[in-house]
């Protein structure tokens, strides 16, 4: 695949904001995160909380995994000290993105807010959209550029919160169910199709073999240790590859 033409003629950061949000509302993530969050809704709705505290939760936690931790769990009475450690150490996950995503949007004029707004918004969703379409664009704008891709579909997931909060008495429960599972696939579907070297498929297949075996045989953290024993033989396989060269 060639790489992707970089465009010139950047009019500034707004430009680049207004470029991003609406690839953004162009991209098939946003049919999986209204999806996804309709779900969140109507789950937030059945465990009584209100609309304006799910809302809030969308905006703040912005992480579909994450906020059905804490739902389910502040639901059934756990005390919010653990639910606040475990969406924590939830968000854990998206560390590795944020520290790959930041040096192909930074500039060397990049203000730390523009930099903050874009970690906030890091999900699987952006991530993988801002690696994708960034690089078209002038690097002065690109920050700028991945905040617009976030608010777009930030703002879709909001509406859809909304929505599923207030249809939850006329949503079929299996509907809401099989809803939450839109976000594992598609990124499953984007990893299969933006993986180019043969390393990140090997690291691709071993999750998908270690994660139902350690979750079968009942291995503690299982999700930790798939990521930690896949990401370690793909990159022993990348080195194993290199030095046969």
């Amino acid at each position: 695949m060639a790489p992707p033409k970089i465009e010139s003629g950047s009019a500034g950061p707004l430009d680049g904001f207004f470029r991003g949000f609406k690839a953004g509302f162009a991209s098939v993530f946003q049919l999986v995160l209204f999806g996804t969050f309709v779900s969140i809704g109507s789950l937030a709705h059945d465990l009584g909380f209100s609309a304006p505290w799910v809302v809030l939760s969308t905006l703040i936690v912005w992480a579909a995994p994450a906020q059905v931790i804490m739902i389910t769990a502040l639901g059934a009475g756990a005390p919010p000290l653990e639910v606040a450690i475990a969406v924590s150490l939830s968000a854990v996950r998206l560390l590795p993105m944020v520290v790959s995503l930041l040096p192909i949007i930074r500039s060397e004029r990049t203000r730390p807010p523009g930099l903050i707004l874009a970690a906030h918004f890091t999900a699987v969703s952006m991530w993988i959209e801002t690696l994708r379409l960034a690089p078209t664009r002038p690097r002065s704008e690109r920050v700028a550029f991945a905040n617009g891709i976030g608010a777009s579909f930030l703002a879709t997931s909001i509406l859809a919160t909304i929505l599923g909060h207030y249809l939850a008495a006329v949503l079929p429960k299996v509907l809401v169910a099989a809803l939450l599972f839109l976000t594992p696939m598609s990124f499953m579907t984007s990893v299969t199709r933006n993986s180019r070297m043969l390393s990140d498929r090997v690291a691709f297949v071993a999750g998908l073999v270690l994660g139902p075996l350690l979750v079968f045989y009942k291995v503690g953290l299982d999700l930790l240790w798939t990521g930690l024993l896949g990401g370690t033989a793909a990159y022993l396989f990348y080195r194993l590859r290199k030095g046969m060269r």
